[in-house]
C-alpha cells in the first residue's frame, strides 16, 4: 500500500469523468497516516483496494436507464466483484451490504448465480451471525439469511438469527457508554439492523420485532436527524462538527445508509404499522434535500454541504441515495415526474466510474466521515449499493 500511495504528500492527480468527458482533477486533501493504515487494513481484509493503475474506464456501457442497458452495467460490475470476492466472504457489514446487492441483482436479472453464491455463503457460516448479542453491523448479514428463508421456508435458516434477536429483546437496551447509550447510536445502523427486524416479522408474523424496530428507530431519529436540514448526523459526536466552509458536517454515505434503510425496512413493514407514515415522511424529506444537493455530474460528494471541498464524487453514498430514490418512486412514495430525472442523472454519473474490467471506482474506504480517497478506490459495500440501485431503476422503467 505504501508504494501505491508514494508521493501522496504531493497533490494527487486523479482522472475523473464528468458528463462523459475526462478531466484531470487534483485532489484537495491528503489521507492522514491513520487513514493510510485504514486503507491498508481494508485491503488486507479483502474489502477492496485502491490501485495506482486500475486500467482504462469502460467504453461499452450505454448511458441509459433502459432495463437492458442497466442490466449490462449491473452484470459487468457484479461479475467482476463476485469473481474477486467470493473466496473471502465474511459476515461483517462490509460484506453484508454486497450480499444485499447480489440478492437484488439475482431477482432483477433473473440470474440464479448470485443468489446461489449467497446460499453457499450462508451454509458456510451455518446461518449464524458474527457475534452474540450483536450490534447492528453484525446483525446485517441476516438480511440475506432471511430473504433466502422467505424463498425456501426452511426454519433452520433463521433459527440462529431469531435466537439472537430474541436475546437482544431480553437484554437491557441501554448502555452507559457516552454517546452510545442507545442500540443504534450511529446512523449507519439504520441500514444494517432495521431491515433485519422487519424481515424477521415477515418470516414469523410476530409483531414484537416491529415494536422494537419502531421504538429504536425513533430514538435514533430523535438524536441524529436534523429537522431543519432533513439530514442525519453520523452520530452524536458530529452534532457540532462543521465543514471547511463552516456548514454542518453531513456525510453522504451516512445519509445514504439511512435512506436505503428506510426503503429496505418499508418493504416488509406491515401496512397497519403505526410508525409507517413516519418513515414515509422522513424519506420524502430527505429525498427533497438530496435532489437539491445533487452535483452537476449527477452525484454527491462525501461532505454534502461543502461539495466544493471534495474534488471527487463518492459512489457508495451516491449509489445508496439513488437506490432509495428509485425504490421510493417504485413504491409510490416519491413523485416519478420529480425524481426520475434525478435518478437518471445519478445513474449516468455512476457509469462514468466503471472500469473496463468491471471495477466500480470512487468509493470511499471504511470510515465515519468524509475522507480523501483515490478515483480507483473500490469497496464491496459500494458495489452492493450500485446493484441495489440498478435493480430498482430497472423496475422503475418497466
Amino acid at each position: 500500500m505504501s508504494r501505491q500511495w508514494k508521493g501522496i504528500t504531493a497533490a494527487i492527480a486523479s482522472c475523473i469523468c464528468v458528463l462523459g468527458t475526462q478531466q484531470l482533477a487534483l485532489a484537495q486533501h491528503q489521507p492522514s497516516e491513520k487513514e493510510l493504515k485504514n486503507i491498508a487494513t481494508n485491503e488486507a481484509r479483502h474489502f477492496g483496494d485502491a490501485p495506482d493503475d486500475p486500467g482504462p474506464l469502460a467504453k461499452d456501457l450505454p448511458y441509459s436507464t433502459k432495463p437492458a442497458a442497466v442490466a449490462k452495467a449491473m452484470r459487468k460490475v457484479a461479475d467482476w466483484q463476485l469473481q474477486r470476492s467470493q473466496p473471502y466472504f465474511d459476515r461483517i457489514w462490509t460484506w453484508s451490504v454486497l450480499y444485499a446487492g447480489f440478492m437484488a441483482a439475482s431477482d432483477s436479472l433473473d440470474d440464479p448465480k448470485y443468489r446461489d453464491a449467497m446460499f453457499a455463503m450462508s451454509q458456510k457460516f451455518g446461518w449464524q451471525l458474527r457475534s452474540h448479542l450483536p450490534n447492528a453491523d453484525d446483525q446485517s448479514v441476516a438480511q440475506t439469511y432471511l430473504e433466502l428463508y422467505l424463498l425456501k421456508r426452511d426454519h433452520a435458516m433463521i433459527q440462529p438469527t431469531q435466537a439472537e434477536l430474541d436475546a437482544v429483546l431480553a437484554a437491557p437496551r441501554d448502555s452507559k457508554i457516552p454517546g452510545k447509550e442507545i442500540p443504534w447510536w450511529w446512523c449507519d445502523a439504520l441500514f444494517m439492523a432495521p431491515p433485519v427486524w422487519s424481515r424477521m416479522y415477515a418470516a414469523t408474523g410476530d409483531r414484537k420485532y416491529i415494536t422494537y424496530l419502531d421504538e429504536e428507530w425513533a430514538r435514533t431519529s430523535n438524536r441524529l436527524y436534523d429537522t431543519n436540514e432533513h439530514l442525519y448526523f453520523r452520530d452524536s459526536t458530529y452534532l457540532t462538527r462543521t465543514e471547511a466552509n463552516g456548514k454542518k458536517m453531513f456525510w453522504s454515505r451516512g445519509n445514504g445508509w439511512v435512506m436505503g434503510g428506510i426503503v429496505r425496512t418499508l418493504k416488509y413493514l406491515p401496512n397497519d404499522d403505526p410508525s409507517r407514515a413516519k418513515y414515509v415522511v422522513q424519506l420524502q424529506e430527505m429525498a427533497r434535500r438530496m435532489a437539491e444537493l445533487q452535483g452537476p455530474d449527477g452525484l454527491w460528494r462525501a461532505g454534502l454541504l461543502d461539495p466544493d471541498d471534495y474534488e471527487l464524487p463518492e459512489i457508495s453514498g451516491s449509489a445508496l441515495i439513488t437506490y432509495a430514490l428509485a425504490a421510493g418512486v417504485n413504491k409510490g412514495i416519491l413523485d416519478r415526474a420529480v425524481y426520475r430525472p434525478v435518478i437518471e442523472k445519478a445513474w449516468t454519473g455512476m457509469l462514468h466510474h466503471v472500469y473496463a474490467d468491471g471495477r466500480l471506482g470512487c468509493i470511499q474506504q471504511t470510515g465515519a466521515e468524509p475522507q480523501p480517497f483515490k478515483a480507483s478506490s473500490s469497496y464491496t459495500y459500494g458495489v452492493g449499493g450500485f446493484l441495489l440501485a440498478g435493480s430498482e431503476i430497472r423496475q422503475m422503467h418497466r
